[in-house]
């Protein structure tokens, strides 16, 4: 009965589906000894200088965050190579994805994105009562050239996840530049780089030069991933001033908590944070694909922290007896790919332990 007062906009938005949470698993099936490699967490945890920093901000609960995140935009400023100016902050860039869209989407607007890649494009494109092209991607990876063939008079933002969620693909500086050079000046471009820390290719393209060039660019990073304080939600965005400016506008106030800050001003005081997951994750990838191709299993060739992987199975059936082994992964049928699925790197030890579950269960 409520229904026909909702937006109809509004009922075709398809809410956002995690990854399994631990203590869920322990309910349902009365289990412990579980491991998550579903969400693309970085398995090391934040830095202890992160831990402590947090600590002490705990003091100060009672009082509302600095709305301007003034600290943190001059780390992040300074670590970054960029102005103050040039930097939005969000409850994780997946809120600064919703302010984007927000900001410049209007009715009869349109969004481009690849066919598979993370959800959230298309919740701001239908959010804002706008449409979504999904793109072809080949081999599982953005096909700019494709991209740029279907911009119309409509097209107004797109999105490129580099390295894309859920394939682990990367394009590359040419690639974009191609993109770039085709791009009309109505439209926006956001590079949607939460994993770009664990990338290891030279040819990763140099984002943040688009934005001091005065280009309609939006780059997003955030403290989720190779930080480790995915609990903790903060994101950041950077763009021309002007851009920030108007992203601003729409943007709540106080959405990036006091705690939050602290362990990300701490975080990037840790010289050793990036560097040590990047070698755990490195070693994990190598296993991880050697294994594969041992089992004879296709992958794409990841540039992040996570490898997408035909099982060659159901992969819903895969995720339910892989969870009665303690090991939760991701499923590829929500993007499209039943036979796939998504797994993050872990330590040593869970890597093997997937491994072993999943030769079992394939078995």
């Amino acid at each position: 009965m409520t229904e026909e007062f909702v937006r109809k906009n509004v009922l075709r938005l398809r809410p956002y589906v995690p990854g399994k949470p631990i203590e869920e698993v322990e309910r349902e099936l009365g289990i412990t000894d579980i491991i998550k490699m579903a969400s693309n967490e970085n398995a090391l945890g934040p830095s202890p200088k992160a831990i402590e920093a947090m600590k002490k901000s705990l003091e100060d609960v009672a009082l509302y965050p600095d709305g301007n995140c003034y600290q943190l935009r001059l780390a992040v400023a300074k670590h970054c190579g960029v102005e103050p100016d040039n930097l939005i902050f969000g409850n994780g860039s997946d809120d600064i994805i919703h302010m984007i869209g927000l900001t410049f989407l209007q009715q009869n607007d349109e969004c481009l994105q690849g066919d598979v890649t993370f959800s959230q494009y298309e919740a701001a494109a239908t959010l804002n009562d706008c449409g979504c092209c999904m793109v072809p991607m080949k081999d599982f990876t953005f096909d700019v050239d494709a991209m740029a063939d279907r911009i119309t008079e409509n097209t107004k933002l797109i999105f490129i996840a580099n390295p894309n969620n859920p394939t682990g693909t990367m394009v590359t500086q040419k690639e974009m530049e191609r993109l770039l050079a085709r791009m009309p000046e109505r439209c926006f471009l956001v590079m949607d780089e939460a994993y770009y820390e664990y990338v290891e290719s030279d040819e990763y393209p140099r984002s943040i030069e688009w934005v001091k060039e005065g280009r309609n660019v939006i780059v997003l990073r955030t403290f989720s991933k190779i930080y480790a304080l995915a609990g903790l939600r903060v994101g950041y965005g950077i763009a021309r001033p002007d851009i920030v400016g108007y992203i601003n506008r729409v943007r709540e106030p106080f959405n990036v908590n006091s705690v939050a800050m602290a362990g990300a001003i701490a975080s990037l005081e840790d010289p050793d944070q990036v560097k040590r997951s990047r070698e755990l994750n490195s070693s994990g990838k190598k296993y991880l694909c050697a294994e594969f191709d041992r089992m004879g299993l296709p992958y794409s060739p990841s540039e992040a922290n996570f490898i997408w992987v035909d099982v060659k199975k159901d992969s819903v059936k895969v995720f339910k007896e892989m969870l009665k082994r303690g090991v939760i992964i991701r499923t590829g049928d929500i993007f499209g790919a039943p036979t796939h699925i998504r797994v993050t790197m872990g330590t040593k030890e869970q890597n093997e332990r997937f491994i072993a579950a999943l030769a079992e269960v394939l078995a």
